[in-house]
């Protein structure tokens, strides 16, 4: 069974389309229209090893938050759909990435449950056209699409560019773990039966 969905997303803020495998070799485009978020993104489906292919329409003109928030529950949503079933995956990864002199840390828990821990700081109010205080709100829209549990923390650092890219490297390393098989296991890693 592949691990591929296409997506589309539609309102009156944003247009999103795009399309990802889970199981890909980190190839895609991606085109945002902030050229920072691109620069995360292409990181990120670099060391997860998805192939995502993004094309985005948004209301920039206004504020990045709307594109951002848009990217990312289109996104997570199309994890959950193109994950399809969980039979014999890891579903737990834990990942400590170091980025220079910034250390974070990464837990994921693909439960079909949503939940988001944030825990850190940073110093500038942007980095190119990204505002930091959109980083924690990305994440967070990503996991409650998903349907997963996403804890990250900022161990240390003093440049915000090297912390959000260690977050994002990360969330990547762990997400690539968590949806590995195990095996000789094809059961559902859950004493429910369920998730």
């Amino acid at each position: 069974m592949a691990n591929t969905a296409k997506f589309k997303r539609e309102t009156f803020e944003t247009k999103i389309k795009g399309s990802i495998n889970l199981r890909g070799s980190g190839k895609g485009t991606i085109q945002s229209g902030i050229g920072f978020l691109d620069h995360m993104l292409e990181l990120f489906k670099f060391h997860a090893g998805f192939d995502l292919e993004l094309d985005v329409e948004g209301d920039l003109h206004v504020c990045p938050h709307h594109t951002i928030e848009d990217i990312a529950l289109a996104l997570g949503a199309a994890f959950q759909k193109a994950l399809k079933d969980k039979k014999g995956i890891h579903r737990y990864a834990t990942c400590y990435l170091p980025m220079d002199e910034s250390l974070t840390r990464t837990v994921i828990d693909v439960s079909g449950r949503s939940y988001h821990v944030f825990l850190g700081q940073f110093n500038t109010e942007n980095v190119g056209q990204l505002p930091t205080e959109m980083i924690k709100h990305f994440f967070q829209s990503f996991s409650s699409a998903a349907g997963i549990t996403l804890h990250q923390e900022i161990l240390y650092g003093d440049n915000d560019h090297h912390k959000i890219e260690s977050l994002f490297k990360g969330f990547a390393r762990a997400i690539c773990q968590a949806i590995s098989k195990r095996a000789g296991f094809d059961v559902l890693p859950s004493t429910k039966g369920v998730l």
